[in-house]
């Protein structure tokens, strides 16, 4: 057990960068200090330690976390420095080689961040302490809220997929997960602190199971049974590991929502090769058109890579074409960045920079279409939306089962309440539907 005496009344600061992953083991990190007696810094405040909690999926992450670290060690000039998460482990040289960095801590290392804390005799700047990514095995459950209404889940960590375009599994190791029973006692944990919503969230969460013996419809099952009334959403879910008894069960559920989000990456067979998916863009649209035969109202999120190497012209037409072919509700549009260390740098064919934003812009063209046309099909429709606490002095958003967002007059008495409505005609800036 920690002395927490020699940190009462310390303050902390955090930053946090990246996927929803990094939200919620920030939060769980937050706990672990906030136990032994440190306190979150307030507006004006200065704080004694400031952990920044780091993405490396790109270079433009990269470099905003070098900013991110900069910039706080201006506003916190005499704070600890510690930097955690997929860049820290990746690079941490890089990183504490920048001014102001005390602490560089790895994926096994950052859930013993107060151990470090202590160790820290000012001496010396820039400590790394990282373990090999293959030595990583233990998994750390965690759950953290979002400054609107859902909760984020943590059910799984790493990936054993090594895609070429891809740097997480250096990052994060590999797949591995709590059982079912503590991801479910870490559910209700949030659910008796007042959650509504609660998002499964991890790097590759169709694979839960791995390391306990048991299988992601298994944890749906159990969610499902729980005796609260409660929304959960899964995050992204590999096409491959979303099996078709998954979709029919969601299908007949109350409380899991006809909302998915499915990585397609690539719209041609060709890249989905070169990218070493585990699929090819026919079990892909098999998907979309299971899911919509059982749930013609579900939204589907899709993300897509552009510009890797090896797209041609002719094959980015070819998946554009794909793309719109699809019954899908949004894309999240990501432009290719080279990562070291990959296999997709041995492809010899490249996009050019002015090349891959132009792509992007296409697909983010097709996706506002999609995302518009699938709003006007929900258009008087009866359904129930929890409403957030976010507004903007006039008006509070809120989202439907599906995923539609749902505008209203603000109303404090409603905030993380279920309210049916009719979603009715679109807000002026066209970014959900009023409520009738």
């Amino acid at each position: 057990m920690i002395d927490n005496s020699i940190f009462n009344n310390k303050k902390v600061a955090y930053h946090t960068l990246g996927c929803k992953l990094n939200f919620s083991e920030t939060s769980a990190i937050g706990k672990q200090l906030s136990n032994e007696g440190f306190s979150k810094v307030r507006a004006g405040e200065q704080a004694d330690v400031c952990i920044i909690n780091t993405c490396s999926v790109t270079d433009t992450a990269d470099h905003k976390c070098r900013q991110a670290i900069k910039r706080l060690h201006r506003q916190h000039p005499d704070a600890k420095m510690v930097i955690i998460g997929c860049y820290a482990q990746l690079k941490p040289e890089e990183i504490a080689a920048i001014e102001g960095v005390d602490l560089v801590l790895g994926a096994n290392e950052k859930f013993s961040i107060l151990e470090y804390l202590l160790k820290l005799d000012g001496t010396q700047k820039g400590e790394i302490h990282r373990s090999a990514i293959k030595t990583v095995r233990e998994f750390k459950p965690s759950c953290s809220r979002d400054d609107r209404t859902r909760y984020f889940l943590k059910v799984q960590d790493g990936c054993d997929y090594y895609c070429t375009y891809c740097t997480i599994p250096f990052a994060r190791g590999r797949s591995r997960n709590a059982t079912i029973e503590a991801t479910l006692d870490t559910a209700i944990e949030a659910i008796n602190d007042g959650a509504k919503e609660i998002v499964l969230s991890g790097v590759n969460i169709g694979d839960f199971g791995k390391s306990t013996g048991e299988s992601f419809f298994d944890l749906v099952k159990g969610l499902d049974n729980l005796p609260y009334d409660v929304r959960f959403r899964i995050s992204s879910i590999e096409p491959n590991l979303l099996t078709d008894e998954i979709i029919q069960y969601i299908s007949t559920s109350h409380r899991f929502m006809p909302h998915f989000h499915i990585p397609l990456q690539a719209g041609t067979n060709e890249v989905l090769q070169i990218m070493r998916r585990k699929y090819d863009r026919e079990l892909f649209a098999h998907k979309v058109s299971f899911i919509k035969q059982l749930m013609p109202d579900a939204f589907i999120g899709v993300d897509v890579i552009v510009g890797v190497r090896g797209e041609t012209d002719e094959l980015f037409e070819q998946s554009c074409q794909f793309i719109d072919s699809l019954d899908i509700s949004q894309l999240h549009v990501f432009t290719y960045s080279e990562r070291a260390g990959t296999k997709m740098l041995e492809i010899e064919h490249t996009v050019d920079l002015a090349e891959r934003k132009h792509r992007s812009d296409v697909l983010h063209a097709l996706s506002d279409k999609k995302t518009k046309a699938f709003y006007e099909n929900q258009r008087g429709k009866t359904t129930p939306v929890l409403w957030e606490s976010r507004h903007n002095g006039e008006f509070m958003v809120g989202f439907s089962a599906n995923y539609v967002k749902a505008e209203r007059p603000y109303d404090k008495s409603v905030v993380n309440t279920l309210q049916t409505v009719t979603l009715g005609e679109w807000n002026e800036e066209r970014t959900a539907l009023k409520i009738g």
